[in-house]
């Protein structure tokens, strides 16, 4: 075979492999053929080329929703790899290990976006300036799935990973505190707290959906005491928002607790809870020059002082 007629081939699979995953993604043909930008009598045409040559029905057409048949559903899983692959190639073909231009794209979580994303992107684009930063404030869930798929370079979350694709690299461990804004009687007190001087005290904290919650929660049984939790809100910023105006306490990443934030962080008798960070991104992957330099900022940061945002 010519290259030209096997690069035709290539070219016809690979769009065989993106029809399927749009009418799989879709749920149908006629919504995939919106998204394709091409007519559904076209897309369902590709398809059935791609089943005769595979000799097997990817779909169950009998239903009045189009769903994946068990070849289907294993072929779009390969198929999904193979595009993911490809475009992971795409970009080392592009990749300037100089670093004179290139785009880094960096997932957080939200806890780690209030207080550690305006330092690292400072320092990141100074030594860098030519490298185009895309952020991305992310759930733990979420960027696990968008490492795995291809769709980040690299992460900052907590180390406790659950896909085994997912490199998870120890950065540095993050201490929460208990804070009070401005309005709070305790704003300016000095004392070390016991347990029994934090029941009677009134909480805004994160949804339980949240990682920071689950470790919140667990302090709090381990001291023995039920939070009077007053208000729950799903946003760090709009948490920062409630103790700006109301005389509650938080618990927090210690380093959110700044003046200018005009939070106040309370001494307590318990050891306040801890956990790890670290750099998140797909094993078996490449990585990028920027993705590798902006790790080795962070680690740098890590292993030179205690917590990485306190050199601000």
């Amino acid at each position: 075979m010519h290259m030209s007629s096997l690069l035709v081939v290539i070219a016809m699979l690979l769009r065989h492999l993106r029809y399927l995953l749009a009418v799989a993604d879709n749920g149908g043909f006629t919504r995939a053929a919106e998204v394709l930008h091409v007519s559904q009598p076209t897309l369902s045409q590709q398809i059935r080329q791609l089943e005769e040559t595979l000799g097997v029905s990817l779909f169950d057409r009998t239903s009045r929703t189009v769903k994946p048949t068990d070849a289907g559903l294993a072929y779009i899983e390969s198929a999904r790899r193979v595009l993911v692959e490809l475009a992971a190639g795409k970009r080392a073909l592009h990749d300037v290990k100089d670093l004179s231009r290139g785009t880094l794209r960096l997932g957080m979580t939200p806890t780690f976006m209030a207080y550690l994303v305006g330092p690292l992107v400072r320092d990141y684009i100074a030594l860098y300036p030519n490298i185009h930063l895309q952020l991305f404030e992310l759930s733990m869930d979420d960027i696990e799935t968008q490492l795995a798929n291809d769709s980040l370079d690299i992460a900052i979350a907590f180390d406790q990973v659950r896909s085994a694709d997912i490199e998870s690299i120890p950065a540095f461990t993050e201490t929460l505190a208990l804070m009070v804004g401005r309005n709070h009687p305790l704003y300016d007190c000095h004392a070390t707290l016991t347990a029994e001087q934090l029941a009677p005290l009134e909480f805004a904290l994160l949804t339980p959906d949240f990682v920071t919650r689950a470790c919140i929660d667990a302090f709090f049984a381990k001291v023995r005491i039920t939070p009077k939790v007053v208000v729950e809100v799903n946003s760090v910023n709009t948490l920062l928002e409630v103790m700006r105006y109301s005389a509650v306490a938080t618990i927090l990443p210690e380093s959110i607790a700044t003046q200018d934030r005009a939070l106040c962080k309370l001494a307590m008798l318990d050891e306040p809870p801890q956990r790890g960070a670290a750099l998140l991104r797909r094993k078996n992957n490449y990585h990028s020059a920027a993705s590798e330099a902006f790790m080795s900022l962070l680690l740098g940061k890590a292993l030179g002082q205690a917590s990485p945002a306190t050199h601000e």
